[in-house]
C-alpha cells in the first residue's frame, strides 16, 4: 500500500520536483497550489502526511496548518524560503511536526518524510507491539497500547511527535534528557540546532496537559542540562 502524501506550494515547479522525488520513494502524491485547495483535498482523501509551503495565496501555509490541526493529527512538514528561526518556531507552534528550509536538499527532504511516516504509522497502529500496561504518574495516565495520554481521566489531543516525546518521559520518570537526546530519539536523526524544535514541542505539550503551563508540575526544565518528567504519587 502506497503512503499518500499531499504536497502544497504555489510554485508548480517545486510541487512537480517534490512529487517526482517522493514517487521514487514509493509514495502516492497529491498536489495543491494553495491552502484552500489543500483543505479540500484533505476533506475528500485519506492523506498520511502534508508537506506545505508558508507563503501562498488565498490561504497561507501556517493558517492552513492550524485548520488541519483542528481535525487531524497527521504529520505536517512546513517548507519555507525563510530559514529564520522565528518562521520555524511559528510553524512548529501552529502544530507542524517538522520544518525544512528552501532551497532544500532532496535526500534530506525524502529522509524527513520517511521518518515522519514511519513514526506516524508506528504510533497510529494500535496493533504495534505487545499490549502492555498503563503507565501512571499522578494525574497522568499513558496507555501504551492506544498511544494515548489521559490527564485527570480525559484524553489529551497530542500529535504523533508530541506523543512520542510524552511516551519517552512517561517511561523514564525522573530521568533528565538533554534536548539533543530527545531530538535523536523522537525524530530518529542526528540533532542539528535542535534546541528550538524540542522547546516548542515541549511548550505545546505543557499547554495541553499541565494545569498551569507557566508553572508546570510535570515536565520540568533542568537548567543547562535538559528536561525531565517529575515523578508523582499515584494514590490521589
Amino acid at each position: 500500500m502506497k503512503e499518500c502524501v499531499l504536497v502544497v506550494d504555489d510554485d508548480r515547479e517545486i510541487v512537480k520536483a517534490i512529487a517526482i522525488l517522493l514517487e521514487k520513494e514509493g509514495c502516492e502524491v497529491l498536489k495543491a497550489y494553495d491552502g484552500l485547495q489543500a483543505l479540500d483535498i484533505l476533506s475528500e482523501r485519506q492523506v498520511r502526511l502534508v508537506l506545505i509551503d508558508v507563503m501562498m495565496p488565498r490561504l497561507d501555509g501556517l493558517s492552513a496548518v492550524m485548520r488541519i490541526r483542528e481535525k487531524q493529527n497527521i504529520p505536517i512538514i512546513v517548507l519555507s524560503a525563510k530559514s529564520e528561526d522565528t518562521d520555524k518556531v511559528l510553524g512548529l507552534s501552529m502544530g507542524a511536526d517538522d520544518y525544512v528550509a528552501k532551497p532544500y536538499n532532496p535526500q534530506e527532504l525524502a529522509a524527513r518524510v520517511k521518518s515522519q511516516l514511519r513514526r506516524y504509522t508506528c504510533l497510529g497502529d494500535i496493533h504495534a507491539g505487545e499490549r502492555s500496561d498503563e503507565i501512571k504518574n499522578g494525574r497522568l495516565l499513558y496507555r501504551t497500547d492506544e498511544k494515548i495520554l489521559y490527564a485527570d481521566g480525559d484524553p489529551v489531543k497530542l500529535t504523533a511527535t508530541e506523543t512520542k516525546i510524552v511516551e519517552l518521559f512517561m517511561r523514564n520518570p525522573g530521568r533528565i534528557f538533554p534536548a539533543d537526546e530527545i531530538y535523536r530519539r523522537v525524530w530518529e536523526e542526528e540533532a542539528y540546532a535542535s534546541e528550538n524544535t524540542v522547546m516548542v514541542h515541549i511548550r505545546r505539550i505543557r499547554e495541553k496537559m499541565e494545569l498551569n503551563p507557566k508553572e508546570p508540575e510535570y515536565i520540568k526544565v533542568v537548567w543547562g542540562i535538559g528536561y525531565k518528567m517529575e515523578k508523582k504519587e499515584n494514590n490521589h
